[in-house]
């Protein structure tokens, strides 16, 4: 056995109590102080954000491309959701949307090209952080106008837009990653951002017309002393945070510039954690909900949907499900399992991992069976916050090197092949000053001619 003895000017030799009260305080303060540079020095997550980011963006500019031909009922004057009653709906709680502010077709119209366009920027990282609060105004405009319209995809969508904006969710897979890597290699001039700059020039106009307007309210109350900030202070604070990043960013790297990015890392692994609980928190309330009905109790839920008209994109293949009994009571049972046991498996990869892919495989077959494809790709947006990055950064990889695979092959047909006279039967003539070929017999059209050798083998 190995023995520890002190050195007579110790203060605390092992074994005192004040040595052994100290190691684990100083084990708590060693662990705390790494905590928080980890938490404020790098931002973490930065693939998962990113897919999160892509995952959102598509769905809401799926779904808005998709009703493009129905969008005056679903949110615009023809909508039986008249302009009356969503004004006595808003009059509540005071949601933002911008669909209230004028009864005008063209303001609906700018309105819906606003929300197309946003999500088109959000989907390829283009000014990442104006596009993210573009892409929540315009989420919230629609959904706050129309409440009858949506479903629980159109919830978690509307929640994720708001997250979204406090995460730097364009560190890779963006156009604002390529341009910042184009800059450090020096592909691209360095220089002041002029397009940054007037976009944050030009919202920043409108923004402080509206509020003028009154359009955008600053303050809004939940009695009689209380008051808590509203739209327009806290979208005035989001665009002036952007013009002092803008101006720090500038400026030769410093302690300010060190503040502010840590603070941003510090912001964004907040919603990162915000993003992960919401999760957790939807899918245990789901499953928890679902134990207390009677037809998951029995095994029975999934056989009803799978007969409902409006459900059955595919009645044959809903019916082959229906039909048995076995089957219906695995994915019923299966289903409840999964979503009660998700959050309590986060601290076991590999449990972690399986149920995900289950999850996964259960919102894709949703999306087949019942005809709900947005409220599928919205939950796998939302579960890609818990991919691995190993994964995420081997399908990055795969996926941004399909285009130069399918360029490639395009080339490679596109080249005319010359048809070499062997084909037909003729043997060419050998050229002067070369030594003459061999007699031998005619290639077949099925042989094709070998490779022509470099002229230094030739020649040697």
């Amino acid at each position: 056995m190995t023995t520890t003895t002190a050195s007579p000017g110790s203060p605390n030799p092992p074994g005192s109590p004040a040595s052994s009260r100290a190691t684990p305080a100083r084990r708590v303060e060693n662990a705390l102080a790494t905590g928080i540079a980890k938490v404020t020095g790098s931002a973490l997550g930065p693939y998962q954000t990113a897919v999160v980011r892509i995952g959102f963006a598509l769905t809401w500019l799926g779904f808005l491309l998709r009703e493009f031909p129905h969008r005056h009922q679903l949110y615009g004057p023809d909508s039986p959701w008249s302009w009356e009653l969503a004004q006595r709906q808003t009059a509540l709680h005071d949601p933002f949307t911008m669909l209230l502010w004028s009864r005008q077709d063209s303001w609906f119209e700018v309105v819906y090209a606003l929300a197309v366009l946003s999500a088109l920027g959000l989907l390829l990282g283009w000014r990442t952080r104006t596009m993210s609060v573009l892409f929540m105004l315009g989420v919230f405009s629609f959904m706050n106008r129309s409440v009858i319209v949506g479903d629980g995809g159109d919830n978690v969508v509307h929640l994720m837009a708001g997250y979204l904006v406090l995460t730097r969710c364009g560190q890779v897979w963006s156009l604002d990653a390529r341009r910042r890597r184009r800059q450090e290699s020096g592909a691209a001039r360095p220089g002041p951002d002029l397009v940054g700059v007037w976009l944050w020039t030009v919202l920043g106009f409108f923004l402080l017309l509206f509020c003028a307007l009154g359009r955008i309210e600053w303050f809004w109350t939940l009695g009689p002393v209380a008051h808590m900030p509203g739209w327009g202070f806290a979208l005035c604070t989001i665009w002036l945070s952007q013009g002092a990043w803008w101006y720090v960013r500038e400026r030769p790297a410093g302690e300010p510039r060190a503040v502010l990015d840590a603070l941003a890392n510090l912001v964004h692994n907040a919603g990162l954690l915000i993003i992960v609980v919401q999760v957790c928190f939807i899918y245990a309330t789901a499953g928890w909900y679902k134990i207390s009905g009677s037809r998951w109790q029995d095994g029975t839920a999934v056989y009803y949907p799978l007969k409902l008209d409006y459900f059955s994109p595919w009645p044959a293949l809903g019916d082959v499900l229906a039909a048995s009994g076995t089957m219906v009571m695995i994915v019923s049972y299966g289903t409840v399992m999964v979503q009660v046991a998700f959050p309590f498996t986060l601290f076991n990869r590999r449990l972690k991992n399986a149920l995900l892919a289950l999850m996964i495989v259960e919102h894709l077959s949703i999306a087949v069976l019942l005809g709900l494809p947005f409220f599928s790709l919205a939950m796998i947006s939302a579960d890609a916050v818990f991919l691995p990055t190993v994964f995420l950064v081997w399908a990055g990889a795969r996926i941004s090197a399909l285009p130069r695979r399918l360029l490639r092959g395009r080339r490679a047909e596109a080249e005319p092949t010359e048809a070499p006279a062997t084909a037909a039967g003729v043997i060419p003539a050998p050229r002067q000053g070369s030594p003459s070929a061999p007699v031998s017999a005619p290639v077949s059209a099925s042989e094709p001619e070998p490779e022509p050798e470099p002229e230094d083998v030739r020649t040697s």
